[in-house]
């Protein structure tokens, strides 16, 4: 989260900081974000939305697209708690 000035913080805290600003986190790193969603639910804590896209799968422009297209088709709140795969 290079605009708060928390970039080299692990995964984890990342994920807990994107929820206490309310703000769904996006990573290239789909197997790490999904076992940390699954953690969290196991422990009943809540976070504000994981959006993960695998990261060869597409070109940067392609991901854009992507991304835009769900953040403009999906309310806030159907954000929290879900694990999106682009």
């Amino acid at each position: 989260m290079l605009d708060v000035g928390r970039e080299g913080i692990d995964d984890e805290d990342q994920l807990r900081l994107a929820t206490s600003l309310g703000r769904a986190i996006y990573s290239l790193n789909t197997r790490h974000f999904a076992r940390l969603r699954s953690e969290f639910l196991a422990r009943g804590e809540a976070h504000a939305g994981i959006i993960v896209i695998p990261r060869q799968r597409y070109s940067t422009g392609e991901k854009i697209r992507r991304l835009q297209e769900l953040l403009t088709s999906t309310e806030t709140k159907d954000l929290r708690n879900s694990l999106h795969f682009l």
